[in-house]
C-alpha cells in the first residue's frame, strides 16, 4: 500500500472517483469527506479523481481510501500518482483519458440512440408474462412511439443461474420474440451472476462435470471460500452462489445458457445486472481472501457481456473508454436528490470517468418499492419533467407505460419528449461515433466546455456536444427557467435570440424541455 499526500490549490475543485458521490462534488478547500472503495463501488467508478486546474489522480489499482481534509488530500493505493496535465479540467480528462482509458474504435447499435428505449420492469415487476409483454409492446406502437430496444427484465426465468424461460409464464418464447421482431424491437433479457443454490445447476457446478454445447466436459468453478466449499453472498433478492466470471469454466457455462436463448429463441442480447463491486466487498469476508479481489470479479463480469452486441450495464468498475451501454442506477419517483434531481450530476460524473454512452434511469424512477404502497399516487408532472429531461441524454429509457399511469395531457408530453429524442436522434448518433474517436464526452458539464468561467458548480443544466446547451426543469411547479449562457449566440427552443456570456430567464412551461442551439 501506497499513501499519497498533497495540498490543494488555491480555487481548485475535485471530482471522480465514482458516480455514486456525483451529488457531493465538487470537492474543495472546505471539504471534509473520506470516500473507501466499498462505498463507492456501485454504477460507474474508476481509480481517477480530476480537477478543474489541469491536474489528475491515478491508480492503476483500486484506490482504497480517499479523504479531503480542509484543502488536503490523501489516498491510499497500490501506486497512485499525481499528474498535472494542463490548467483545466478538459485539459486533464484528454491527458487521462489517452494514457489511461483511450477510448474503443468500436461502433454499437444505433437503435440504442435513435429511439426511446423499453424496459418491463415497472410494468410488471418480477411477474411479466408472454401476453402482458406483447400487449405492452403493442400499446407502445399504438400510442405513438417507436419501436426500439424492449428489455424483458426480471421474473422472465425459472431459477436463476438457469437462464431459461418460466413455460408457465411464457409458453412459447420464439413465438414473442418473432412477433416483438415484427413490430420492429429488439429484444433484451434480464440477467444477473448468481446462481440459485439448489436444484440441478447448483449441484452441478458443486460437484460434478457439464458438458459445453460442443460436447466437451468442463467443469464449473463458482465463487469458493478458502476450504474450497462455495461460497454464498447476499444481494437484494436473498442469498445465491455467483458464477466466476474470472474462471474459463463459468464463462463457458454462461455462454452456452445465453447462446440458447439467441440461438434457438431469437433474443438479441442482454441486461447485465448486479455484479457491482459494493456487493462483492461486503460479502468477501473469507479468511483468507478469496483468489480475486472484488474489483476483478466485476471486471471478468463486464469483460463477459459487452462481446455480445446488445448489452446493458450499470455496475462497471474502471472500464472507461469501452464500448458498453451504461445505465443511471435506479432512482426513486421524486424530485430529490435520489429521483430527478440526481440525472444530470450523476450523468455529467458518467462522462467525466469515460462512460459517455448513458442512459438514465427508468422514466418516472426504476425503484419499485414506493408503488406497492396501496397509497401511492404518481406524480405526473414529475413524470413528465423526468421524460423531459432524459429527452436529450444519449438514450431515453421508459418503463411505467404512460398511457396507463398519466392523463391523457400528460401522455401526449411525455410522447412529445419521445419526439424530441428522435428528432436529435442523428445529432447524437455522430456524437457517438465522435466519442468513439476522440474520446470527448457526449454530455458536458458546463465547467469542462468553458474552463474558469464561474460555471464549475452549475449542475442543472449541461451541453450536448459543444453546440447545444440543454437546461432541464427539475422543481416542481417551475414554468421559469434561468439559464447560463456562455459566450456566442443562443436560439432559444422558441426562436428568441441572445448573446451569450450571461444569465437568462425563459418561459418552461409544462409542454417544454428547454435548450438552446449555438449559432
Amino acid at each position: 500500500m501506497k499513501t499519497l499526500k498533497f495540498q490543494m490549490l488555491p480555487n481548485e475543485l475535485w471530482w471522480g472517483g465514482s458516480v455514486a458521490y456525483a451529488l457531493k462534488q465538487p470537492f474543495d478547500l472546505t471539504t471534509n469527506i473520506k470516500l473507501n472503495v466499498e462505498e463507492t463501488g456501485e454504477n460507474q467508478s474508476a481509480p481517477f479523481f480530476i480537477s478543474s486546474m489541469g491536474r489528475y489522480i491515478w491508480d492503476d489499482s483500486p484506490i482504497r481510501s480517499i479523504e479531503f481534509n480542509d484543502g488536503t488530500v490523501t489516498l491510499d493505493g497500490t501506486n497512485p500518482v499525481l499528474v498535472k496535465a494542463g490548467d483545466c479540467l478538459k485539459d486533464a480528462y484528454f491527458d487521462a483519458m489517452r494514457n489511461h482509458f483511450p477510448f474503443e474504435d468500436k461502433e454499437l447499435p444505433e437503435i440504442f440512440f435513435r429511439t426511446a428505449q423499453y424496459n418491463t420492469w415497472m410494468e410488471f415487476t418480477y411477474y411479466p408474462t408472454q401476453q402482458s409483454v406483447l400487449n405492452y409492446a403493442h400499446a407502445i406502437v399504438d400510442n405513438g412511439y417507436k419501436p426500439g430496444v424492449l428489455m424483458i427484465d426480471e421474473g422472465w426465468h425459472i431459477g436463476y443461474g438457469t437462464w431459461e424461460f418460466d413455460f408457465h409464464k411464457f409458453p412459447n418464447p420464439k413465438a414473442m420474440v418473432d412477433e416483438l421482431h415484427e413490430l420492429g424491437f429488439k429484444v433484451m433479457l434480464w440477467v444477473v451472476p448468481y446462481v440459485t443454490p439448489d436444484g440441478r445447476d447448483f449441484l452441478d457446478h458443486k460437484d460434478k462435470w457439464i458438458c459445453d454445447i460442443m460436447g466437451k466436459p468442463f467443469e464449473p468453478r463458482l465463487l469458493r471460500q478458502p476450504n474450497g466449499e462455495v461460497a454464498i453472498l447476499k444481494w437484494w433478492n436473498g442469498y445465491s452462489a455467483v458464477l466466476n466470471l474470472c474462471e474459463e469454466a463459468d464463462r463457458k457455462y454462461l455462454d452456452s445458457k445465453l447462446l440458447h436463448l439467441i440461438n434457438d429463441y431469437g433474443v438479441d442480447g442482454f441486461k447485465f445486472d448486479g455484479g457491482n463491486i459494493a456487493s462483492f466487498s461486503k460479502h468477501l469476508w473469507m479468511t483468507p481472501p478469496p483468489e480475486k479481489t472484488a474489483e476483478e470479479l466485476n471486471l471478468a463480469w463486464n469483460e463477459f457481456g459487452a462481446k455480445y452486441t446488445y448489452h446493458e450495464y450499470k455496475d462497471t468498475y474502471n472500464k472507461g473508454g469501452k464500448a458498453t451501454i451504461q445505465r443511471i442506477c435506479d432512482r426513486a419517483h421524486s424530485w430529490g436528490d435520489n429521483g430527478l434531481g440526481s440525472l444530470i450530476p450523476t450523468a455529467l460524473m458518467q462522462g467525466l470517468l469515460g462512460y459517455p454512452y448513458l442512459c438514465p434511469d427508468m422514466i418516472g424512477g426504476g425503484s419499485w418499492a414506493p408503488t406497492v404502497d396501496p397509497n401511492f399516487k404518481c406524480d405526473e408532472e414529475l413524470f413528465v419533467r423526468m421524460a423531459q429531461c432524459s429527452a436529450l441524454f444519449p438514450m431515453m429509457q421508459f418503463s411505467w407505460a404512460p398511457w396507463r399511469v398519466l392523463s391523457k395531457e400528460s401522455q401526449e408530453l411525455c410522447l412529445k419528449a419521445s419526439k424530441l429524442h428522435d428528432k436529435f436522434a442523428s445529432i447524437i448518433v455522430e456524437l457517438v461515433k465522435k466519442a468513439r474517436k476522440t474520446g470527448a464526452p457526449i454530455l458536458q458539464m458546463m465547467e469542462f466546455y468553458a474552463p474558469h468561467k464561474g460555471y464549475a458548480r452549475i449542475t442543472d443544466q449541461f451541453m450536448l456536444g459543444d453546440s447545444i446547451l440543454v437546461c432541464p426543469v427539475i422543481q416542481k411547479g417551475v414554468r421559469v427557467r434561468k439559464a447560463v449562457l456562455p459566450s456566442g449566440t443562443w436560439e432559444y427552443c422558441d426562436g428568441t435570440i441572445y448573446q451569450g456570456d450571461t444569465v437568462v430567464e425563459v418561459s418552461a412551461p409544462l409542454d417544454t424541455l428547454p435548450y438552446f442551439r449555438k449559432i
